[in-house]
């Protein structure tokens, strides 16, 4: 199996742009081991719905909390995460609300770590049979007239890069567990660790990058859906 990181497009004539946030977030931590103040980028579930969780309004602001206030806000949202959710300081839940406005194309990338797709160009997707590709409600507004239905799809983490393209680091913090890696220049798959299930994911460990199979990426060319670009990565067992 072939696999692709997925990046927007940056020489296509598309000119839209959207700013929001997640409704809900859990907080960063605070390390009392490592001393180490963060939240991790690029694990969200727009499909989560926190209303059921007391004490709501403690995840309304995103801000740095002592790691113990962080673990009994973590054991609060569990039950209500989907299956294969991973949770870290900062995980961010319930839709995208914001705004948009200007020319987009098939599928839309606010940030490098989230993809928003067409509902149209979603339903293609899922007719062709492609495995494990949710689309979850935005909350977008638009100043234009004929303004696109833009869903986000929930991608789950999992699987790793290959050890020998990181770098020699100490071992994790025992106590939060960061290790403070940033994502290679010539990232490699660990072949072991990709999915069966997923045509589309995001790796466990390196949550900001994108990747596809090769299914899904040939089938977007083939139904003409643009906004994102397929780069080749490599894979080692």
């Amino acid at each position: 199996m072939n696999y692709f990181a997925v990046e927007k497009d940056r020489a296509s004539d598309y000119t839209g742009f959207i700013d929001g946030s997640y409704k809900w977030s859990l907080p960063g931590i605070i390390c009392p081991t490592c001393k180490a103040i963060w939240g991790g980028g690029g694990y969200m579930y727009p499909s989560v719905d926190l209303t059921p969780v007391t004490s709501l309004a403690n995840f309304e602001k995103a801000r740095a909390e002592p790691i113990e206030e962080y673990e009994r806000m973590r054991e609060l949202v569990r039950p209500l995460m989907p299956p294969g959710a991973v949770l870290c300081p900062g995980t961010q839940f319930g839709p995208f609300t914001g705004r948009g406005q200007g020319r987009f194309g098939s599928f839309v990338t606010p940030v490098p770590w989230i993809l928003m797709v067409r509902r149209e160009a979603l339903e293609k997707l899922q007719a062709e049979g492609l495995r494990g590709l949710k689309g979850c409600p935005t909350f977008l507004r638009f100043r234009q007239r004929n303004s696109p239905e833009l869903l986000e799809l929930e991608i789950l983490p999992v699987g790793d890069l290959h050890p020998d393209c990181l770098p020699r680091r100490p071992p994790p913090c025992a106590r939060c567990g960061r290790d403070g890696v940033s994502l290679p220049d010539a990232p490699v798959l660990h072949t072991p660790t990709m999915p069966e299930h997923l045509d589309l994911f995001r790796l466990d460990n390196f949550p900001g990058l994108l990747v596809c199979t090769e299914r899904f990426a040939n089938a977007c060319q083939r139904l003409g859906l643009d906004g994102i670009t397929f780069q080749p990565l490599p894979t080692r067992g």
